[in-house]
């Protein structure tokens, strides 16, 4: 499976994102989870969702239309159940999606489509760089869009796979786009996961987002022409609160003796530069309200995030992702480099190590909402809380030395 198609998941954090990221398909998939995987014969299960589907008014002619698309993949089934023990750190999923040759087509990239980019900013408020950032890391500017067809993995995931009850309403909702008119049910084609176009919709986004921006009648995110596929993923950001003219994420630095008890926390540009902290590569910072982001600790790069952060994570939940997508469209707009270093000497946590972090800190009387082995913002507050009353730096990043330091 081509990278693009598996991001470096870092869950919500408020404030620093853990040295480890766990993997997904792009985009997360949100929705109950089957705590079952569904049994019986493809063909029983697909006359009851023929039924299901009509029910939600897809008509018996777009049945039929897409009945011979719709089939099992067993090679979909192997890639949904192959889940890693380890994931990815994320500085090196940040390095892999943020290459020389990357930045070089992008900025060819903007270069070439700069009218289409132009109108789409005009429009939406989001800038050309960003833009194209998703355009890059999704599917490398449009040579990787996937290959797999969407009803038929839909279909297989709705059946055998982990969020059998999501996937069903993304096959009934894909179904619903053919039905419009947009696509033919062969030439619907993208991941394995079931995302498609040059910036990897999923079916339910597409039917809130997309835009027909060429104005030839079709919301065609697959075809050569990338237009309606970057206007609709401008639109998502516009209509998910993007703000006009305001930075993602600026990288900072921190002075000597920083309360890090201010990590996660939202203050104004004045405040933040009366307690010291300065831009990596100097100016002033933007107005409005931020907050400050240690996602490799104390040790790690600092950023302050901005609104615009946020909106990036409704694209993609992940913080890797974002940070990824938001330092490839600075280094689009001509930025250059991280200023500073990662703790590369930090290993990955396994789910095991990650679980039992938060049973200790749970024994310990501190509240991570849950043992589910995800370092979520209640098990980020919780490493904070007990990295202060054990006289640590309360940066809430997790690694192995931290677990290490609750086992003695």
């Amino acid at each position: 499976m081509s990278r693009f198609l598996v991001i470096a998941l870092v869950l919500v954090l408020p404030g620093c994102v853990a040295a480890n990221v766990e993997t997904s398909p792009r985009p997360e998939a949100r929705g109950e989870s089957r705590s079952a995987v569904p049994s019986g014969d493809f063909g029983t299960w697909l006359s009851g969702f023929e039924a299901r589907a009509s029910q939600a008014g897809i008509s018996q002619a777009t049945l039929a239309q897409a009945r011979p698309h719709i089939r099992h993949l067993p090679q979909t089934v192997e890639l949904d159940r192959r889940q890693s023990e380890f994931g990815a750190r994320i500085w090196d999923y940040l390095e892999s999606a943020v290459t020389s040759a990357r930045i070089s087509q992008g900025q060819a990239a903007m270069r070439q489509h700069a009218n289409v980019l132009s109108r789409i900013e005009g429009r939406y408020g989001v800038p050309p760089e960003v833009v194209v950032a998703i355009w890059g890391i999704e599917t490398s500017f449009g040579g990787n869009r996937g290959n797999t067809p969407t009803l038929a993995t839909l279909a297989t995931l709705a059946k055998d796979g982990r969020r059998g009850d999501f996937f069903e309403e993304q096959l009934i909702d894909a179904l619903k786009i053919v039905q419009a008119g947009d696509i033919n049910p062969q030439a619907m084609i993208g991941s394995w996961a079931g995302a498609f176009g040059h910036t990897q919709f999923m079916p339910s986004s597409f039917l809130t987002y997309a835009v027909d921006f060429t104005g030839n009648g079709r919301r065609d995110v697959w075809a050569s022409d990338p237009s309606d596929a970057l206007a609709s993923a401008a639109n998502y950001l516009a209509q998910r609160g993007w703000t006009r003219g305001q930075p993602w994420a600026v990288e900072v630095t921190l002075p000597s003796g920083f309360d890090l008890g201010l990590t996660g926390e939202r203050q104004t540009a004045d405040a933040w530069t009366s307690a010291g902290l300065r831009v990596a590569a100097g100016g002033s910072l933007a107005g409005g309200q931020s907050r400050l982001i240690l996602p490799g600790g104390a040790q790690g790069p600092a950023f302050l995030a901005y609104d615009n952060y946020t909106v990036l994570k409704e694209y993609n939940i992940s913080d890797a992702y974002v940070l990824a997508l938001g330092h490839l469209s600075d280094r689009l707009r001509g930025g250059g480099a991280l200023r500073g270093q990662w703790p590369r000497g930090d290993r990955a946590l396994s789910t095991s190590e990650r679980t039992e972090l938060q049973r200790r800190l749970t024994a310990l009387g501190f509240d991570t909402g849950g043992v589910d082995g995800r370092i979520g913002p209640a098990t980020v507050a919780a490493v904070q809380a007990w990295q202060k009353s054990v006289g640590l730096p309360p940066d809430g990043y997790v690694n192995a030395s931290l677990v290490a330091r609750l086992r003695n």
